[in-house]
């Protein structure tokens, strides 16, 4: 197998040379429901088909495209991924966090990682964001498995302890108080939790769960990047609220609250 981090440098030269984008300073990974509000940050000045750079797979989610996306936000370069992929499609680790190598590679130090998330707080009904003071890994796996990083790379043994970065959520809550924090817990899916596998992730202290993010946050904070992660809560986990739980409910959730998530998104950036 490639290297995975060499592989991410050669990816991070071809973005560099589509995207006309020297170098990056923040990238967004936009999860379900989150590309429609990020419409609203502006036209972009690039917009780079994701499948055709070294290492990249197209999404074959629905709510999940396939590009990056160059913006100037605040006289920041930003860089929006639109185009996650899961474990759950196939994938392995290195694969799913390629596109955060990448543009860590191209020189992005701070990453927004947003995804839908089922909510196990009655008090924070769809449509509210929540921003992910930490996590809780049931993936059972980790991007640093494997081979260790080469040289001039950090060791494997990365320290989680401010994996969400305090700085930026304090930055975050100072601009937007009403925001409150929580835990989020990473399934691998691609199937909806069951009633009292919610019950045990309540009872081990999360309030929020979904099926991306936290392979992306250790892989970023391994490349000693800043991580900010944001979770729009699309929908009651099972047993919490009533009713069944469908992908679709999800995008409907993104689409309408995504107004309000473009404005946080703009908040977001210039906070940092």
């Amino acid at each position: 197998m490639t290297n995975p981090y060499e592989l991410a440098e050669r990816a991070a030269d071809e973005l560099r040379e589509r995207s006309g984008v020297d170098s990056y300073d923040v990238a967004v990974v936009l999860g379900s429901g989150w590309k429609e509000g990020a419409t609203t940050l502006g036209e972009p000045q690039s917009v780079v088909d994701a499948s055709t750079l070294s290492g990249f797979f197209a999404p074959t989610v629905a709510g999940h495209g396939g590009e990056i996306l160059s913006v100037t936000i605040g006289g920041a370069n930003v860089a929006l991924i639109a185009g996650r992929v899961h474990l759950y499609e196939g994938h392995s680790a290195h694969e799913v966090v390629h596109p955060v190598r990448t543009v860590i590679a191209a020189g992005a130090k701070k990453i927004v990682l947003t995804n839908a998330a089922g909510g196990l707080d009655p008090a924070i009904p769809p449509g509210r964001v929540v921003v992910i003071r930490d996590h809780l890994n049931f993936t059972a796996t980790s991007p640093l498995e494997g081979t260790a990083p080469p040289a001039g790379y950090a060791a494997r043994f990365v320290d989680l302890t401010d994996l969400y970065s305090a700085r930026l959520r304090t930055a975050l809550l100072s601009a937007r108080p009403e925001l409150t924090e929580g835990v989020y817990m990473g399934f691998r899916g691609p199937h909806y939790e069951t009633p009292a596998e919610i019950s045990m992730a309540a009872t081990l202290g999360a309030s929020l769960v979904g099926m991306s993010t936290v392979l992306e946050a250790i892989a970023a904070r391994h490349l000693d990047a800043e991580v900010l992660a944001l979770s729009l809560v699309s929908n009651f986990a099972a047993g919490v609220g009533a009713g069944s739980l469908s992908h679709k409910e999800v995008l409907e959730a993104g689409q309408e609250a995504a107004a309000s998530l473009g404005a946080l998104l703009s908040d977001v950036l210039r906070a940092l």
